[in-house]
């Protein structure tokens, strides 16, 4: 989240102006854009400790620098720097200070790698100064929970009291995760019913392919995905796999339906956020909130509430993918490449849903609990994920050839697959590899991650 919300707009009198909101994301396919999202962990270059917020070297000193330095416009919450804007990106920091590039809406996929690369040149410049460093993992590989730091932003104090409630992993999904996400538009509701049905029935796949997150506390946990398991026991009322997209009859409607059964978290009211943890949008909507009692929302009360759901795919007014562990520069821009080739070439997304449309609500189960432990050995029926992966990708390729977007060096899109043909290949995620080093390299110890691995 960019800034902090408002709690402005229309009032909300009828759920079909939910709908309707949803609705406004339709877009032509000419005007459909790519969004990247990415996420890093700052650490002590000394102590290899994460940063805290405060202090020289801490997370503020670093987005004030990067402000100063670069011409980034300062958002703040309570006096504190809490983001950076600037061309339409935004620099926003996760509960622990995990710094992630919500990256502009481009056209193509070398504009969203160049971005990531200006944005990672940037930040480790200002971080070298500071003592810090960055590493894009899926989870922290050493910090304990008792280490982590928390950011100055309203709304984690409310998810920091409520999480516990819910699951138990909850606290390390806000403060030890790290991940990259593709943002991609639809042209129609049918449209994105497809899209989102092909996404999220791959999203398991995804999780394989950049598995990045094999230890836990200075040790391996036996998963190679420790981000994606960890989302399996945060709130079961708002993560998952939603096997409603795949019913006859989905659309907007029924994803309104699905966000006013997700508790509420917050609501912002005079620069505050009201803890209202648990509570219902659909009893918010007849008046009838315990701590805001007689108030209706207005449309901005939806839009935060929005953001507080958290399956595997998203829909805003576009789709988010959100299976995949952070990783480095070559991951960046291998995740849009794979959503991209997918799903922004006719032929291509029909040749996806062809894939997946057999496959039943307990294949998709069953890939989605394997996926983080065992990658791409998962299976369904007699083919692995690693079978599955090799046609997705030729897809995909086919997909960005198709689309033909040429860069200044006579290059099309498809070479940012090259990561992924590699890993599939081999049959190895980057967590395998990790753990590789870490038996054969690394005396059978992390501490070497943040000097190989470090951005």
């Amino acid at each position: 989240m960019a800034a902090p919300p408002s709690s402005g707009g229309d009032p909300i009198t009828t759920k079909r102006q939910l709908v309707e909101w949803l609705e406004a994301g339709v877009k032509p396919k000419v005007d459909w854009r790519v969004g990247t999202e990415h996420e890093k962990f700052v650490f002590d270059l000394e102590s290899k400790l994460r940063a805290p917020y405060e202090g020289e070297r801490g997370i503020g000193a670093l987005l004030n620098n990067l402000s100063d330095r670069f011409g980034w416009s300062k958002i703040e919450e309570g006096g504190n720097t809490i983001a950076l804007t600037r061309d339409g990106c935004n620099i926003t920091l996760e509960p622990g200070g995990q710094f992630e590039l919500s990256g502009a809406p481009v056209e193509t996929l070398h504009q969203t790698c160049a971005e990531a690369n200006s944005h990672l040149k940037e930040s480790r410049e200002v971080c070298a100064d500071l003592g810090l460093g960055m590493i894009g993992l899926g989870f922290d590989p050493t910090g304990t929970q008792a280490d982590m730091p928390w950011m100055p932003k309203g709304r984690y104090k409310v998810m920091r009291r409520y999480m516990p409630k819910v699951g138990t992993r909850g606290l390390d999904m806000m403060t030890r995760t790290c991940t990259i996400q593709s943002n991609l538009d639809f042209g129609s509701e049918a449209d994105m019913v497809e899209k989102y049905r092909i996404s999220l029935a791959l999203q398991p796949l995804a999780t394989a392919l950049f598995a990045n997150s094999p230890f836990v506390e200075g040790a391996p946990t036996g998963r190679v995905s420790e981000r994606s398991y960890v989302w399996t026991d945060t709130d079961p009322n708002r993560c998952g796999m939603l096997e409603f997209v795949f019913e006859d009859g989905f659309g907007f409607e029924r994803y309104v339906d699905y966000l006013l059964d997700v508790p509420m978290y917050f609501a912002y009211r005079d620069g505050n956020y009201v803890d209202v943890a648990g509570e219902s949008f659909r009893a918010f909507m007849t008046g009838n909130l315990p701590q805001l009692k007689g108030e209706i929302p207005h449309m901005g009360d939806w839009s935060d509430h929005v953001t507080t759901a958290f399956p595997e795919v998203r829909l805003k007014r576009f789709l988010e993918m959100r299976g995949a562990d952070g990783g480095p520069w070559s991951a960046i821009c291998a995740l849009s490449a794979f959503w991209v080739g997918l799903l922004y070439d006719d032929a291509a997304q029909k040749a996806a849903l062809s894939l997946i449309k057999d496959w039943n609500s307990e294949d998709r189960l069953r890939l989605r609990n394997d996926a983080p432990l065992v990658g791409l050995k998962a299976s369904m029926g007699e083919h692995s994920l690693q079978d599955i992966a090799k046609d997705v990708l030729r897809i995909a390729r086919d997909g960005l050839n198709s689309r033909a977007c040429i860069d200044s060096a006579g290059a099309n899109e498809a070479h940012f697959l090259d990561m992924l043909d590699e890993i599939v290949a081999s049959g190895k995620t980057p967590a395998d590899q990790l753990l590789l080093s870490f038996e054969e390299e690394w005396g059978q110890s992390v501490e070497p991650i943040y000097q190989v691995h470090a951005y």
